[in-house]
């Protein structure tokens, strides 16, 4: 019990001197107190759907932010809407795993090179405990990099990169090459590295897991990179109303009261809100049965009383471009 009490203590103690501390954001120059968000659409490029709903999320409402899984089929669909839209803050969502069951794709390192990303049906691992036991540190970064490559053959610079499924937070190993790629390509790296109180919560993160993130956090900014004081990252647990109504008007009623809750108990700082934003169609259920909680996020981005609360609080919305812009003013 008293070894239960003094490691509460100790990362109670921790949390409280992240929380007093200077926020990333204000040493990007944001406002003293105030919460900046990044409003991120995760998965463009794996579907028509994915990419209407991220961009539209976008124009049509107050995402700000979104990244691309390069292997998937409808990339060049997006890359194409890019280049005529490069005001776009748009990342890659770097992609190891290939989880659907009637929708899959593969490494774009080439099977041979990554085979232990490579699954017997020729397809990524469904699975992140998969990529752990059967991947290397090795094999992981040459798939970050090929992933990255084909981002600029198509003439595409990423604002930023993070992960999808969060397998490239799942092992150290897979930790330090994710991070070593984006501080030798000055690519802003999605990674909380402040107060975290958000994530912490979240994760359950122990005393030396949140002091790991500190470390991690200043060596990412020494290298001269942005870095996140939090992650909301809960959204895709939010699976609709509980009466199982799915109509448009139920999902963006519930989706949009979760993220009013959801920013309102955010601390200040630079924040990252994660989300999936889908169009309607009768196909994508077909690829995934998440598709309520997908739909909801886009409902709830396009909804007036969202962006009637986020203006209402004096909330700052920022993109990865312009944190990264705001970095390199920073002596």
């Amino acid at each position: 019990m008293k070894t239960t009490l003094l490691f509460l203590f100790i990362l109670l103690s921790n949390v409280a001197m992240a929380q007093t501390a200077e926020t990333y954001a204000e040493k990007l120059g944001y406002p003293k107190g105030k919460k900046v968000l990044i409003i991120h659409v995760d998965d463009v490029g794996m579907s028509y759907e994915s990419n209407q709903g991220a961009i539209k999320a976008i124009r049509n409402g107050v995402a700000n932010s979104l990244s691309v899984m390069m292997p998937c089929g409808w990339v060049p669909g997006f890359v194409n809407y890019w280049k005529e839209n490069r005001d776009l803050d748009a990342g890659l969502h770097l992609t190891m795993t290939s989880e659907w069951k009637d929708y899959r794709w593969g490494p774009l390192a080439g099977k041979p090179n990554v085979k232990g990303l490579v699954d017997p049906e020729g397809a990524m691992w469904r699975s992140v405990a998969d990529v752990i036991k059967n991947a290397s540190a090795d094999e992981v970064e040459m798939e970050v990099r090929a992933q990255l490559d084909r981002a600029r053959a198509m003439g595409f610079e990423p604002t930023h990169m993070d992960s999808h499924m969060g397998t490239l937070f799942a092992k150290d190993e897979f930790l330090e090459r994710y991070l070593k790629v984006g501080m030798q390509e000055k690519i802003p790296v999605m990674f909380p590295g402040g107060h975290n109180t958000s994530i912490q919560a979240d994760e359950r993160m122990s005393a030396e897991r949140f002091q790991m993130t500190q470390t991690i956090g200043k060596q990412l900014w020494d290298a001269g990179l942005p870095v996140l004081d939090d992650l909301e990252n809960t959204s895709y647990g939010w699976k609709g109303p509980e009466n199982g109504d799915k109509s448009e008007k139920a999902l963006q009623k519930y989706k949009t009261e979760k993220y009013i809750h959801a920013i309102k108990v955010l601390k200040p700082g630079l924040t990252m809100v994660i989300m999936h934003c889908t169009i309607h169609s009768d196909v994508f259920p077909h690829i995934s049965e998440s598709w309520p909680t997908r739909e909801g996020d886009y409902l709830a981005m396009i909804d007036p009383e969202l962006k009637k609360y986020i203006e209402k609080e004096g909330i700052i919305l920022t993109t990865w471009r312009e944190a990264m812009e705001r970095r390199q003013k920073v002596k």
